[in-house]
């Protein structure tokens, strides 16, 4: 079966590793359009080829780039005319303007259509998007969701058709592994990695709970964004700016040497009006490098992490701080956090894993009349 995948989020060298999984498939050919470029509001993401074997890589410019809503791909008509796929993969959400042109386009050469979403709370938006939604669900052929409140936001929203709970993305475990050693004179490590460093990912949270750790520790930050000045702030207010060292933005390549530094890795995130943790994705390439992960109970992150980790109340600090204390003080329950975590990425989130669950879909949505 021939496959084309539209996905900006394949700009990311690691995930494009999930596309080689996928290709590795006797029965898929594959070919994944990217843009060269998103403008994500924490910066420009920029392609890395990094993982590209097994499948085509087409690079095509889209309009109004960096426009969650309306962007979309030009030359996709002419992609579509020329590649004649079986199913088109539409690795964005249901209420796009992207989604909703692929889908009518994808149509019309006869091929099948699905979704990806992660939206886990209910929204309305505003015409057209409100329009554009209303179509995609009724006339679209499978949707794939990362997590389960996804798939009941879009349940009940009115989608009647085939859903498929599968992560957006694995971790290559082969990239994604435990350092051959870590050196124990360098006292506690602790970490924080987000792309963005935003109100809703609760590193306030984080700085306020470390500050009255005892004994030797530091506390790396990775992410820009706006909350940076304010965080920087905060921790000089608290006496621990010595501690603690704001990296900016981690690339795909950088991070597993980045993680794999750490004693203990912290996603502090609280859930919003507006928002709530879709997945985390960094706490699966942390526990993938045997570290121990620690997270609030936002959204997903509870079912992430199971019980290969440790979960605290949202915002609230004296039981992160314990959390924090109690691995840093027993290297034994850092450890066993740290293998338990890798186990349960090897049982669920591998690359592989996610990538025989999306061509099953594929082989699905063909065998479907």
């Amino acid at each position: 079966m021939k496959v084309l995948m539209l996905s900006k989020a394949c700009l990311v060298g690691s995930y494009q590793t999930k596309l080689e999984a996928i290709a590795r498939h006797d029965d898929v050919d594959l070919t994944t359009i990217v843009p060269p470029i998103w403008y994500d509001p924490a910066g420009p993401v920029p392609l890395e080829r990094a993982h590209t074997e097994g499948y085509r890589l087409l690079v095509d410019p889209i309009r109004f780039n960096g426009q969650f809503h309306t962007y979309y791909f030009p030359r996709l008509k002419q992609r579509l005319a020329a590649l004649r796929p079986d199913v088109v993969h539409i690795d964005e959400e249901p209420y796009n303007l992207a989604t909703w042109l692929a889908m009518r386009q994808a149509r019309r050469v006869g091929a099948k259509t699905l979704f990806f979403s992660w939206q886990n709370l209910r929204r309305s938006y505003p015409f057209p998007f409100s329009l554009i939604e209303k179509q995609v669900l009724a006339t679209i052929d499978y949707g794939i969701v990362g997590n389960q409140a996804a798939a009941d936001v879009w349940r009940q929203k009115g989608y009647r058709g085939p859903l498929a709970v599968i992560p957006q993305f694995g971790v290559d475990e082969t990239i994604f592994r435990p350092p051959a050693q870590r050196d124990q004179g360098r006292g506690f490590i602790i970490g924080s990695a987000n792309r963005r460093l935003v109100p809703e990912k609760g590193v306030d949270v984080l700085l306020r709970a470390v500050a009255t750790l005892p004994g030797v520790w530091r506390l790396h930050i990775a992410g820009e964004g706006p909350e940076r000045p304010s965080l920087e702030n905060l921790a000089r207010q608290l006496g621990i700016w010595d501690r603690v060292q704001f990296d900016g933005v981690v690339t795909s390549a950088q991070m597993p040497g980045y993680l794999q530094q750490l004693d203990a890795l912290v996603l502090a995130s609280r859930t919003l009006p507006n928002w709530k943790e879709q997945f985390g994705r960094v706490l699966v390439e942390a526990m993938a490098c045997e570290v121990a992960v620690i997270g609030a109970n936002s959204g997903e992150i509870p079912h992430v992490i199971g019980d290969a980790g440790l979960i605290f109340p949202e915002e609230d600090e004296a039981a992160l701080r314990q959390h924090l204390l109690a691995v840093m003080q027993s290297a034994s329950r850092r450890d066993a956090l740290g293998k338990n975590g890798r186990q349960r990425v090897l049982a669920h989130y591998t690359q592989k894993q996610v990538a025989e669950q999306t061509t099953a879909v594929y082989r699905e949505m063909l065998a479907a009349h």
